[in-house]
């Protein structure tokens, strides 16, 4: 039952915070300028978040070798994207590759 008031606290803080900011902005035409700067966002969230996990996988210390399972996924996603542009394939070969090196380096 505390996890459930947890996750509800957390949903209306969060609720609370973002809607009055999307509110006066969904109100107010934006520049063309921010439009095009916002179309940014999402990929640099992303690289935020998936480039610390790859490049350091374990500690603190940048891991750049065929050992790096994660890299080296990472690699073989970047390449089918770029070839593709087909997410799903993209998620799809980049968990297929992360499994297989696991195997070929007997981490799994």
């Amino acid at each position: 039952m505390n996890e459930l008031l947890l996750v509800a606290g957390m949903a209306l803080v969060t609720f609370g915070v973002r809607y009055p900011v999307l509110m006066l902005v969904g109100k107010a035409p934006l520049p063309p300028a921010v439009l095009r700067a916002l179309k940014f966002v999402p990929p640099a969230v992303l690289t935020a978040i998936i480039a610390p996990a790859v490049l350091f996988p374990r500690s603190a210390q940048l891991e750049l070798s065929y050992a790096n399972e994660y890299l080296v996924a990472a690699v073989v996603s970047a390449i089918v994207a770029w070839r593709t542009r087909n997410v799903l394939l993209t998620i799809l070969i980049g968990m297929l590759a992360l499994l297989l090196w696991r195997w070929l380096m007997g981490v799994v």
